[in-house]
């Protein structure tokens, strides 16, 4: 006669076993070609360009640190000038300086971009989202690189799904009388 223990083990085992199946995050095809032709440059561009001027919506703007500030003035510069590695590091600082700041996060995230290091701009913009305001020009950043990142990993079904959720980013500022 089996012990309740093995009984118990017997019974448990094969939950446990599914439910790690059903908790495992879905893995990327790493041999899936890109499903956009854009260069790094383009698609910095497009996420910028996403988020637009802003006008005429709520967007959360919180106080910057003036040493964060000219960081972040000095790896734009330096972005400018095409030495990303340089501005990398520029706002690497800046983020060891406020660590939490989804702006900071957000333009590392596009510096990541520009190095086609995708898993780190995807990480780097997640990160963002979750801690931002979640709305307005930052959030549509966000999900643009996140839209980017997928379809450079030919991941085209993520990049639908990042792209349906741009919109939910703008909120309309209150009414002025």
């Amino acid at each position: 006669m089996k012990s309740m223990t093995a009984v118990r083990t017997g019974l448990c085992l094969p939950l446990l076993l599914l439910a790690a199946c059903a908790s495992q995050a879905p893995v990327a095809d790493e041999t899936a070609p890109p499903a956009t032709s854009a260069t790094a440059q383009e698609m910095v561009a497009l996420i910028r360009a996403s988020g637009g001027d802003g006008e005429g919506e709520l967007a959360v703007q919180p106080l910057r640190d003036p040493m964060v500030d000219d960081l972040r003035e000095q790896a734009l510069a330096l972005e400018a000038r095409g030495d990303v590695p340089a501005a990398v590091v520029a706002l690497d600082q800046a983020l060891e300086i406020v660590a939490d700041d989804p702006a900071l996060l957000q333009e590392r995230a596009e510096l990541a971009v520009l190095q086609q290091d995708y898993a780190a701009a995807a990480t780097l913009a997640e990160r963002a989202y979750a801690i931002g305001s979640q709305l307005g020009p930052l959030c549509r950043r966000h999900w643009t690189t996140l839209e980017q990142v997928r379809l450079a990993g030919g991941d085209v079904a993520g990049a639908a799904q990042a792209r349906a959720q741009v919109d939910g980013c703008r909120v309309s500022g209150p009414e002025r009388y």
